[in-house]
């Protein structure tokens, strides 16, 4: 990607660089240490893709609005689209996506999505904020997809683990063909309910999805003293997905989920769409803190 395509942070110790396109944490570091992975394409082309303005997979890879179809890209467009940079400086930046012709066709909303994000010395803090100038209700949902080192700090990939805030249940749904969500469950082997020993046979069924999770904080640990932290306390839904043997874990927010099977519906009544009110304003708010415990 070229440089002017990019925008670098800095803060103390930490480094990041955000894509313009997609408004997209490309690279997170904390000293020597690479907190964000590379984006192989061998095993996944992006890094940390902003979702929007829908989470998941559309049954028959369309929206229905207004008895329209509508195609929808899987997790939504805003990670393929060009932000304009609003604001700038040292350590922060604010991208904005606001509708045209290219966004029309597949969602036939007035919107305003921007993006900031903030480094500090051992956190990224990242905002999307959703504005309707419309005329009219929006349904919408929104979500972050970061994909952090694993192995983490260079530490043995067998010793990592993900530790909930608070309990969650064994099971969680079983992802069906198209990336739809059905009723059908499989166990999670979380021991106490809250912790998760990663091993890549919890991946080769597809992502771990924790809708409407009791947790809004989640600390991905490497074994041997550091971690990452991530805190969304307005996303009601956790994900973690990889691909057995690939170097990364994505610990997901999000706000809305993916079709259930037998969704035919219209956009607005798709589980967990949020309905944003003509004029209306609303922030999501989240963090990455890494916890260096090795450190002297």
């Amino acid at each position: 990607m070229p440089n002017e395509d990019l925008i670098h942070l800095e803060c103390g110790p930490a480094r990041a660089t955000i894509a313009i396109r997609g408004a997209e944490p490309v690279a997170w570091r904390v000293g020597d240490v690479p907190l964000l992975w590379t984006a192989d394409p061998a095993w996944w082309a992006r890094t940390s893709p902003i979702l929007f303005p829908v989470v998941g997979w559309s049954r028959g890879g369309a929206v229905r609005i207004d008895g329209t179809a509508y195609p929808m890209p899987v997790h939504g467009f805003a990670a393929g689209s060009g932000f304009t940079v609003v604001d700038h400086a040292a350590d922060r930046v604010r991208l904005e996506l606001t509708d045209g012709d290219g966004t029309r066709r597949h969602y036939p909303f007035a919107f305003r999505l921007t993006v900031e994000w903030r480094l500090a010395a051992d956190r990224m803090d990242g905002c999307l904020t959703v504005d309707n100038p419309g005329e009219r209700a929006m349904p919408y949902a929104v979500g972050l997809h970061p994909g952090f080192s694993w192995p983490l700090a260079g530490a043995p990939r067998d010793g990592h683990r993900v530790v909930f805030e608070r309990v969650e249940p064994g099971t969680v749904p079983v992802i069906a063909p198209g990336g739809l969500f059905s009723t059908a469950r499989r166990p999670v082997p979380l021991r106490d309910g809250r912790v998760l020993a990663l091993d890549d046979a919890l991946f080769a069924k597809d992502a771990l999805c924790f809708l409407d999770a009791a947790s809004h904080h989640v600390r991905f640990e490497n074994g041997q003293g550091q971690a990452i932290t991530v805190a969304s306390d307005d996303f009601p839904h956790l994900a973690l997905w990889s691909r057995p043997g690939a170097p990364f874990l994505s610990v997901e927010s999000w706000t809305g989920h993916g079709d259930p099977v037998d969704f035919s519906g219209e956009l607005i009544d798709r589980p967990s769409m949020r309905l944003l009110a003509a004029g209306a304003s609303v922030h999501h708010r989240l963090s990455w803190l890494w916890e260096d415990g090795s450190a002297p």
